[in-house]
C-alpha cells in the first residue's frame, strides 16, 4: 500500500460511490469498478487491487485513466457496444413476408421456408432458414 492515493476523489464522488457499493444492486462490472476507485482513492497499488477484487491489470489501470480524463460516470459506465449489425434488415423482412403472401411455385401447395429460402437466394437475398422462419414467426405468418 503506497502512501498517496493513486487517484482524488471528491466527497461527493466518494459518497456516491460508497451508495453504489453499499446498496450492491448495479451490476457487478460497475460494482468492481467503484471499488477499483474506492481502493485507488485509499491508496492501494494496482497489484493489490487486483488481488482484492480478481480483476486484470489493464483492467484497474484503464478505469483509473479513464477516471482522470472523463470523470466519474465515464468510469462507472461502459460506452455503447455497436454489435454486430442486422442481417435480416428490415427490407428483407418486407420481401420474405411479401413473398411468403403471394401463391406457391409450381408443383408445391404451399410455401415451405425452403422454398422461401431458395427462392430469396434467386433473387439474391442470403438468408438462412431459421433466419425465414423467425421472420414469419415475428409477422405472425403462416406459409401455408
Amino acid at each position: 500500500m503506497s502512501t498517496s492515493p493513486a487517484i482524488e476523489l471528491s466527497v461527493t464522488e466518494q459518497a456516491q460511490l460508497q451508495r453504489l457499493v453499499r446498496k450492491g444492486t448495479a451490476p457487478a462490472r460497475q460494482l468492481n469498478r467503484a471499488r477499483i476507485l474506492q481502493f485507488s482513492h485509499q491508496g492501494h497499488a494496482p497489484d493489490a487491487i487486483v488481488i482484492l477484487l480478481g480483476v486484470s491489470r489493464a483492467t484497474v489501470y484503464n478505469i483509473r485513466r479513464r477516471y482522470r480524463q472523463q470523470g466519474l460516470a465515464a468510469a462507472l459506465h461502459e460506452k455503447p457496444r455497436s454489435g454486430q449489425p442486422r442481417k435480416v434488415t428490415p427490407a428483407v423482412e418486407a420481401t420474405i413476408t411479401s413473398l411468403a403472401c403471394t401463391d406457391a411455385p409450381d408443383g408445391a401447395s404451399r410455401w415451405s421456408i425452403r422454398l422461401l429460402r431458395g427462392r430469396l437466394i434467386e433473387l439474391g437475398v442470403a438468408v438462412g432458414e431459421e433466419s425465414v422462419r423467425q421472420v414469419l414467426k415475428k409477422a405472425s405468418s403462416n406459409p401455408g
